[in-house]
């Protein structure tokens, strides 16, 4: 496949518009698409007009709709929050992080057998401006802020996009459905319109 010889983005902007011209294709090469969202330096200067904490549980805040192709979010984490385990509904799913750090814990498939604990593969610690990548193929995962003194930010690349994804009990592997809500959209507050459940990322 032909490699489009691309800049280091030097602005959130600049990465932004790189990434629409790499999804203008219809086939994704994960290592560009990761290179590209690893090589833009974090600056909270450029994102942080759309990074809105909430006090109880982290936040999706869509950033760029991606022509359809790709979301572009970035989920804000406050002291101890994390998100269930779950899936990514068939989609690429990049997490780069712009400040702090996040633990990561990958684990298999439930074995639809089998009942009991879910299978742990790995855990590491992601540092500021590393980008983790994973898809259904990868296994599940869950992601958590550690820290009891310093919030956290992750910028996120879902392609293609989606609306529900499933979270899974650790202890048993049953599974739920997920409806996916943002917490603001371009830097506004969504209307707050429901209650449900939107453990996610």
């Amino acid at each position: 496949m032909e490699q489009t010889e691309l800049t280091k983005p030097e602005s959130l902007d600049e990465l932004i518009k790189t990434l629409h011209k790499i999804f203008e294709s219809d086939s994704v090469n994960v290592e560009e698409v990761q290179n590209i969202m690893e090589s833009y330096t974090s600056n909270p200067q450029e994102w942080m007009q759309y990074a809105k904490f909430d006090q109880y549980r982290y936040t999706r805040n869509l950033v760029d709709e991606g022509n359809g192709k790709f979301n572009l979010m970035i989920l804000c984490w406050g002291e101890g929050h994390g998100s269930s385990i779950h899936d990514h509904a068939d989609a690429h799913c990049f997490m780069k992080l712009l400040q702090g750090q996040l633990k990561e814990t990958l684990f298999e498939w439930p074995d639809r057998k089998s009942q009991g604990d879910m299978v742990q593969k790995s855990q590491r610690v992601l540092q500021e401006n590393t980008v983790a990548y994973i898809n259904d193929t990868i296994g599940l995962h869950r992601v958590e802020n550690g820290s009891h003194t310093e919030c956290a930010a992750s910028l996120h690349l879902y392609s293609p996009p989606f609306q529900s994804c499933q979270t899974f009990d650790q202890r048993t592997g049953h599974k739920n459905s997920v409806k996916m809500t943002f917490w603001s959209k371009y830097g506004e507050r969504t209307p707050f319109a429901t209650t449900v459940s939107q453990e996610n990322n």
